[in-house]
């Protein structure tokens, strides 16, 4: 169990440990088993909290989803808070060296046929994500569309970032379409 996470209740443990162990090898890799002993819980404690799987499951995207939101708009606002703040934002996550893609994106890739809540919660994920992308832009009837174009762009550069050498040709791909509709705004 990770030493920092001992203090914490049992629940919290849980989830931030399927939190880590979801996100780095994936949903269906990642047995209970191994979230209960990597939290340091026994199997009635776990089932307590998490009658099943999914129901853990649809806990760590919610988690996931408020813990990304608050890091994403914070990074745009230390970025400029404005469009250009995009790619040093998504550069920060893309070589923070825990990076393996949008875990909600994984997660409709796993399972979106046999769970259709994850779908649902990714598409709450991403609206939210287009709305903060939104607010970076100048009012005008252009703004929804624009950012609903920039946000597929960002979700196709972090697609390629993950499978990539190296984040950069995403990122020069990514900037170059964002310059491309900033021109025409």
């Amino acid at each position: 169990m990770n030493p920092d996470r001992q203090s914490l209740p049992a629940r919290e443990r849980i989830l931030l440990t399927a939190h880590d162990l979801f996100y780095q090898e994936g949903i269906r890799a990642t047995g209970i088993d191994r979230i209960i002993a990597d939290a340091g819980v026994t199997k009635v404690t776990f089932y307590r909290h998490f009658p099943s799987k999914n129901d853990l499951i649809r806990a760590f995207l919610e988690y996931r989803h408020q813990r990304w939101m608050a890091w994403f708009i914070d990074a745009l606002e230390r970025h400029g808070g404005n469009l250009n703040a995009l790619i040093p934002t998504l550069a920060e996550w893309f070589r923070s060296g825990s990076f393996r893609g949008c875990a909600f994106l994984n997660g409709v890739g796993e399972l979106g046929t046999t769970l259709p809540e994850v779908v649902k919660i990714t598409r709450s994920h991403k609206q939210d994500m287009t709305k903060a992308i939104s607010d970076l832009l100048p009012p005008s009837e252009l703004r929804e569309p624009y950012a609903q174009a920039i946000s597929v762009a960002v979700d196709g550069a972090i697609v390629r970032a993950q499978f990539d050498e190296n984040s950069e040709a995403a990122l020069k791909s990514l900037s170059l379409v964002l310059d491309v509709l900033q021109r025409s705004l």
